[in-house]
């Protein structure tokens, strides 16, 4: 049903919601095309619940609560606990984590040389990582590191310590203050779990639908980016995901999931398409920034399996 894009269309460009930090993975680029494959009537569906057990930059959620009035009720989960403080943070304290965000700009600022700078982002590094901060506190560091942080990466040691080096950015943007109060307001029917995405389960109700962004399969030994957490999310995960979406089927609940897409990388590994052999997969392009090798970002295909038939493609 066209006419349902048509309408939301509408009401996104109305709204500036969009996620508040960077994020490694994140769906921005890609949101047209997951709007095309969600079921064909979703806008029309009473009184939805949305689900996002592994919300990370939040780019999905923040553009179906702002597009679609129909969501009465939304979940997100995630198991970094720094990450879940963030969103609790920006939907309850947004005054004054903006006061805050503009004073550590200032003191960043007006700091002299990449030296000084560097040694300042270390210090605050090293502060986050003691994980004895007031939840404000902790929000704000990790906004600040966040920004300042090579490439925007969130990456941690086996140990759980944040590690990502310096980023050498002279004066970076750390917020955007009309960001963080239109996310907190939308943040606001939303309720905020953290830790694995099977506690997501009990949440649901009818017309609910799911949205699966978990850590990507790497596509080489040397391509992994989803070290957010110090436990792997290994091909056992990615198995157990697979069966809790088969239980989501079978509450009669829908759902979408993206992943990586092994087969393209290498015509022998069916791993995912094998996985979800009993659901429907489509292919979408998305563009890969990350990389450590300039001649390897660019286009690559990327999964999106689902559990119902018709979209408005």
């Amino acid at each position: 049903m066209r006419f349902c894009n048509i309408v939301t269309q509408t009401r996104t460009f109305m709204r500036k919601a969009k996620p508040f930090i960077k994020w490694v993975g994140g769906k921005s680029q890609l949101i047209s095309q997951l709007n095309d494959f969600l079921p064909h009537d979703f806008c029309h569906w009473k009184d939805a619940t949305y689900i996002e057990p592994f919300v990370g930059g939040g780019a999905m959620l923040f553009h179906m609560l702002s597009t679609y009035s129909n969501i009465r009720y939304a979940v997100i989960n995630d198991i970094n606990s720094d990450l879940i403080t963030c969103y609790k943070t920006v939907r309850d304290e947004p005054d004054k984590l903006i006061y805050a965000l503009q004073e550590i700009k200032k003191e960043y600022d007006s700091l002299d040389g990449e030296e000084a700078r560097k040694t300042y982002f270390y210090q605050k590094r090293e502060l986050f990582n003691k994980k004895n901060l007031e939840s404000l506190e902790n929000t704000v560091l990790f906004f600040f590191l966040n920004r300042t942080c090579f490439n925007g990466l969130y990456r941690v040691n086996k140990k759980g310590a944040f590690n990502v080096p310096f980023g050498k950015y002279a004066s970076p943007a750390f917020y955007n203050a009309e960001t963080i109060y239109e996310d907190s307001e939308l943040l606001k029917k939303v309720e905020i779990l953290v830790g694995d995405f099977e506690n997501t389960f009990e949440k649901i109700h009818a017309n609910t639908l799911f949205y699966f962004d978990p850590p990507y399969r790497p596509l080489s030994s040397t391509s992994s980016f989803n070290s957010y957490n110090k436990e792997d999310f290994n091909d056992v995960a990615q198995i157990r995901l697979k069966r809790f979406c088969d239980r989501v089927t079978s509450a009669g609940a829908q759902f979408m999931l993206s992943n990586s897409d092994c087969l393209s990388k290498d015509g022998k590994d069916d791993f995912f398409d094998k996985l979800y052999l009993d659901y429907r997969i489509d292919r979408v392009w998305a563009s890969r920034s990350v990389n450590s090798n300039p001649s390897k970002r660019g286009k690559l295909t990327e999964l999106l399996v689902r559990n119902f038939g018709e979209t408005s493609v």
